[in-house]
């Protein structure tokens, strides 16, 4: 971790300011424990005080998780993350398979219009991940491949609105992929007609290869009584 040395003004204030980029930039991603106060406290020259205080801030808005007897743990990115997270571990699988739905087919839209050559390597490499990851029958693995196929079409969009909001909605997202793939009893929904809809530039293609895909598991999700 490198975090510039605090100045004695405002000290709590930088401190967030300084664990807030750390956060967002990835040094420590969603469920990584963060560093210990005093080892927090010696990277930026200050009281272990103030590392409380920065701690307790950025935990109340929802960035960290603090565990008695445990440590502090990363909740979320962002403050927008934090809210999305709040809000969505209240919401039924239907309700955010449907907002994935309006997502993605947006992106795919985007992204078959303004794809480059390197992100058409990119989702073609993570739809292969994506297949192998089914093929072996890792669950685990496998949502976290299918999850990655549709961050990369969501990133080849280049709207960097879309890209924070889709990334703030992964934890849910993360969620409703593994209650999909469980509840519709390991049936895959190919994913390779939306990658090459992308990759030939068609955007109405895309559109409806994702709308299909996403109709298809909210049917297969919400169609069983247990849901």
């Amino acid at each position: 971790m490198t975090l510039r040395t605090a100045r004695r003004s405002s000290l709590v204030d930088q401190v967030i300011e300084q664990l807030r980029s750390e956060i967002t930039a990835g040094a420590w991603p969603v469920g990584a424990k963060i560093p210990p106060e005093p080892a927090l406290a010696a990277s930026l020259g200050v009281g272990r005080n103030t590392v409380r205080e920065a701690v307790r801030a950025l935990t109340h808005a929802g960035l960290l998780d603090s565990r008695q007897g445990d440590g502090t743990y990363v909740r979320a990115t962002s403050e927008m993350s934090g809210a999305v997270r709040r809000r969505l571990q209240a919401a039924e699988l239907a309700e955010i398979l449907e907002v994935r739905r309006g997502l993605e087919v947006e992106a795919a839209r985007l992204a078959a219009a303004r794809r480059t050559d390197a992100d058409i390597a990119a989702i073609a490499a993570a739809l292969a991940r994506r297949d192998a990851a089914w093929a072996s029958g890792d669950h685990a693995v496998f949502v976290e491949a299918d999850l990655a196929f549709h961050t990369a079409v969501v990133e080849a969009t280049h709207n960097r609105v879309l890209t924070d909001l889709y990334r703030d909605f992964s934890a849910a997202l993360r969620a409703s992929i593994g209650a999909a793939g469980t509840l519709m009893e390991h049936t895959d929904v190919p994913h390779g007609p939306i990658a090459a809809a992308i990759e030939a530039g068609d955007a109405q293609a895309a559109a409806q290869a994702t709308h299909s895909c996403l109709d298809e598991i909210i049917r297969s999700t919400t169609a069983r009584p247990d849901v």
